[in-house]
This record gives structure tokens, sequence and C-alpha cells, in this order.
């Protein structure tokens, strides 16, 4: 490895939530997953040539763009629109997928069987979207302005994490003794308001003051 080369530092640098590294495109199912989860979240590079541990393993033919260019544009729905960087570093090339942070949230990615499903970055993972998520991204470039009727039941989830770090959708249902559905809809519309944040881990998601 050159040192000098400015994508070596952001290799070394590992995985991460803008950072995803494969040794080759073997699956289109598998990298437009990994693209919407880019797309869903802020955005991010994928490095094609590029092995887990960090080390360089090249790309070996034109296959990996044209797969990528099939899943971003046939099994991203909607389409994703990326842009791929050749960078050669030494005599082995790299290619970098560069996803934008879309304003076309949610995008779907389509399954084997067909199925569409929404995924978001966490950490250097890419993980299924809950109910939740997928509302506040529908409503993330919402025109219309987002009303919110502050009765007794927001009232009392800010008082409970005015005390308490976190809490999820059951513990919401708990505290206010009310439908999961009900729940999730106050809770989708006080984060986008910004009153609340939502957090997501690979487990579950739970929310927190603003």
């Amino acid at each position: 490895m050159k040192a000098y080369h400015p994508l070596l530092k952001r290799i070394l640098e590992g995985e991460s939530d803008v950072l995803d590294f494969k040794k080759t495109i073997s699956n289109v199912y598998k990298i437009a997953k990994t693209i919407v989860a880019f797309a869903n979240t802020k955005g991010g590079s994928i490095l094609i040539g590029v092995n887990d541990n960090k080390t360089l393993a090249g790309i070996k033919s034109d296959e990996d763009s044209y797969m990528i260019e099939t899943a971003s544009q046939f099994f991203c729905h909607p389409p994703v629109h990326v842009e791929m960087i050749e960078h050669q570093i030494g005599k082995t090339i790299v290619i970098e997928v560069v996803i934008p942070n879309s304003s076309d949230k949610p995008h779907y990615a389509q399954d084997e069987e067909g199925k569409k499903w929404v995924y978001i970055r966490v950490k250097d993972k890419s993980v299924l979207a809950s109910k939740e998520v997928i509302e506040v991204l529908k409503k993330e470039h919402f025109q219309e302005p987002i009303t919110l009727q502050y009765t007794h039941l927001e009232q009392g989830l800010i008082e409970y994490l005015s005390h308490h770090e976190k809490i999820t959708l059951k513990g919401f249902c708990q505290l206010v003794n009310i439908s999961r559905r009900r729940a999730s809809r106050i809770l989708v519309n006080m984060v986008s308001i910004g009153l609340i944040r939502l957090h997501t881990t690979e487990k579950y998601d739970f929310y927190t003051l603003s």
C-alpha cells in the first residue's frame, strides 16, 4: 500500500455508518440493501475491492460496476442515483460507490422473493427499519406542517423522559395505557416536530428528549 493515497486513511478507519467494504459484488439483492440503507440514513460510500480486514483485493472485472448499476436502478424502489469513482492505488483499482443522503425517502430494497423492505444504516450494519422509522422517513420531507395535539399523553411522555434516559414503544404504551398503534402515531409525530429523538440499534428502537 502507498501511504500517500487519501483513500487509504478512510480504509484504515474501518467500516462505519458512512462506509462499507465489499471484496466483490455477487448479489444484486444484498447490494441493494446496502444502497438503500445509506440513502435512507445520511448517505455514504461502498468501497468495492476492499476486504473486511481492510486489505486491498482490487476489482477483477467490470461486472461489479454493472451489478451496482442494476441494483441501484432496478432493485431499489424508488431508484437511487449513485456515483462511481475509480481509484488507482499502486497497481490496484478500487471502485467507490457514492450514495447520497436521499431526499426521496424511504427507499425499499427488493429481495429474492420480490418483497420490498426498508433498511437504515446503524454503525457498520444495514438494519431493517421499524414501522416507526419508516413513518418518520416519510414525514422527513413532508411539505405540509405537522400538527400535534398536546394532551396528557404527550405531557406524560415528556415528564417521564425528563427523569429517565430513554423509553421504548412498549414502555410508552404501558406508561400511559394506550394501544401500540396509537402510541406509535404519537411518537412518530413528536419525533417529526423535534420534541423527541428516535434512536435505532440492531435490536430495538428507543426515544429520548431532543
